[in-house]
Order: C-alpha cells, then sequence, then structure tokens
C-alpha cells in the first residue's frame, strides 16, 4: 500500500456575539471564530492535512478568502469538495487525528458529535477520525481566549 501523511494548522481570533463552528458542529458559546467562511477552524486544518498529504497545497489556494463565493460558506462543504480531490487521485483516508487548543468554552461534550460530523462529510467510518480538545492553561493568545488554533495530521492510503 502506498501512504502519504499530512499536516495541518490553523488559527482563527475570536470574538463576542460571533458563532462558533468547530468540526461541524455549532458549539454553545458567547464568543466566535472571526472569518470569511463559517470560521470552522478545525475543519480547515483537517483539510490542509489531506491537501498536504498529496502536495495540493493549502486551503487557501482552493478556496482563496479574497473570493466571494466563499463569503460565510460552510466548511463543511470545503472538507467535501477537498474529499472530491482526494478521491479524484485513487487516495482514501485511513485515519485523521484533530487537536483543538481553546481556552473556553469547554468542548468535551461536543467532541462526539464532531467525530460523527467530520466521518459522515469524509464517508468513512467514525473509528477513523479523532477529536481532542485542550486548553493552554491560561497561556498565550488561546489562554487569554483571544483566539483558537487547530493542528491536524491525515494519514491517506492507496
Amino acid at each position: 500500500m502506498d501512504i502519504r501523511i499530512g499536516n495541518g494548522y490553523d488559527v482563527h481570533a475570536l470574538a463576542e456575539g460571533l458563532p462558533l463552528w468547530l468540526g461541524g458542529v455549532l458549539v454553545e458559546s458567547p464568543i466566535g471564530c472571526i472569518a470569511h467562511s463559517d470560521g470552522d477552524v478545525a475543519i480547515h486544518a483537517l483539510c490542509d492535512a489531506l491537501l498536504g498529504a498529496l502536495a495540493l497545497g493549502d486551503i487557501g489556494k482552493h478556496f482563496p478568502d479574497t473570493s466571494s463565493e466563499f463569503k460565510g460558506i460552510d466548511s463543511k462543504i470545503l472538507l467535501a469538495r477537498v474529499m472530491e480531490l482526494i478521491r479524484r487521485e485513487g487516495w482514501n483516508v485511513v485515519n485523521a487525528d484533530i487537536t483543538i487548543a481553546m481556552q473556553r468554552p469547554k468542548l468535551a461534550p461536543y467532541i462526539v458529535a464532531m467525530r460523527e460530523c467530520l466521518a459522515e462529510v469524509m464517508q468513512i467510518s467514525v473509528d477513523r477520525v479523532s477529536v481532542k480538545a485542550t486548553t493552554t492553561e491560561n497561556l498565550g493568545f488561546v489562554g487569554r481566549s483571544e483566539g483558537c488554533e487547530v493542528y491536524a495530521v491525515a494519514l491517506l492510503g492507496k
């Protein structure tokens, strides 16, 4: 089997009164991501990991934030389009692992729903999708609730 691994990272600033979408799930929160799209930083990092595994560039190359076509777009649509690219190249997702760093709100109640949503969009079984959440112990921009950062790794097989 031929395999490829990709790494993704994304960060978004947070602001009061915006919706917080993470892993395709609307999280109850007084703060949300500032973004051109829906701001789902977890999906954006995952897309970068998937694209990176095949050296296809990054999410900004495929879905530029300067395009009105992607203004406010549901990031699940972007993930579905990335999956189309991957499958067109003859690859499948072996697994994906995502780590969300955010001080607040607590994300544990949403993890299962995120895994299920991402698996559905990628058309893979939920046991191939890992989502973890952590804080930064009140350190840095994440700890001050100024932003959210996400790391993602994806393994593809052919």
